[in-house]
């Protein structure tokens, strides 16, 4: 068991921080005395001297400055248990806020919605539809409790949660398929790609344009699938946002010889877990549990 108390390093922070005994005794409401028997008797508890006079100031050994550097990684987490014990008493959640790529399977989403307003009815969700960056620069702005994103985010510990099926499709009458052949990269590029704008406000990113002659950007996934029935050009698609349309013969995979399929890994995030509250929780495990229902559900349907 430790015999310094936490009191005892945010008292000898605070005389580090303020410059001295005098200024740091006004600014945590203790006396310099008290301040002062603090700090001695830590020294005599460590066996270490972590403060040596310069001038009328004091200042931090070398092994103060080691100490104390650790030790502040001590009060960051106590003050995090605080936080998350304030947020448990405090009770439900009355909002949460979701980051989600457009590429995550919609019918996953609109089911785990669905179910988790019929058990938190009064919980609001903000939903936030991304493209790549724009998930994870909300969570590193603070800005969504859970994010749904095919990027990883630094700093944050992600679970896998689906892995996206792209395929390279465009209208059954586009001049690509009119060729009667196996497509390569040659080919894509002296036609028209339609691309999905990264949502990122600071750090955007083309992903998957090929340089082509022609490229149209968008900013909904929807918006270019509307685009490709109206033969308005080609694109990587995720499959379940176009499932009815390759059924039914609205659009066509482009016979690429390579490179026609493409497998995306889906993360979940928490923006920080252990301070989630029991709405982002089962919202979570909501968003879990469709993405097995849906799964399952398609593999039945193939059979």
């Amino acid at each position: 068991m430790s015999r310094v108390t936490l009191a005892q390093w945010q008292m000898l922070a605070a005389v580090v921080d303020h410059g001295g005994f005098s200024r740091a005794a006004d600014a945590i409401h203790k006396s310099p005395s008290t301040l002062n028997h603090a700090v001695h008797k830590l020294e005599e508890q460590l066996g270490v001297s972590v403060l040596e006079p310069v001038g009328r100031q004091v200042r931090l050994t070398e092994a103060g400055e080691m100490l104390l550097r650790r030790a502040r990684q001590l009060l960051e987490n106590a003050d995090s248990l605080e936080d998350v014990a304030s947020r448990l008493a405090e009770g439900l959640e009355a909002e949460i806020a979701l980051a989600i790529d457009q590429i995550f399977p919609p019918d996953a989403l609109a089911r785990a919605l669905d179910v988790f307003s019929a058990a938190f009815p009064h919980v609001r969700v903000q939903l936030h539809e991304t493209v790549l960056h724009g998930g994870v620069e909300m969570l590193h702005d603070g800005q969504a409790d859970l994010l749904i994103s095919g990027l990883g985010a630094q700093g944050f510990l992600g679970e896998p949660l689906v892995s996206v099926r792209f395929i390279a499709v465009a209208h059954p009458e586009h001049p690509l398929h009119g060729l009667g052949r196996e497509l390569d990269l040659r080919d894509l590029e002296q036609h028209r790609q339609l691309v999905v704008r990264d949502s990122a406000q600071r750090q955007s990113l083309d992903s998957g344009w090929l340089k082509a002659e022609q490229r149209w950007t968008v900013s909904h996934l929807d918006t270019s699938i509307g685009m490709l029935e109206r033969n308005l050009g080609f694109a990587w698609v995720p499959e379940t946002r176009i499932r009815d349309a390759l059924t039914s013969g609205r659009l066509k995979p482009l016979p690429l010889a390579a490179g026609g399929v493409r497998e995306v890994p889906i993360q979940l995030i928490h923006r920080d877990q252990d301070r989630a509250g029991p709405a982002t929780r089962a919202m979570a495990q909501q968003l879990r549990d469709s993405v097995a229902l849906c799964a399952a559900s398609s593999f039945d349907k193939n059979e």
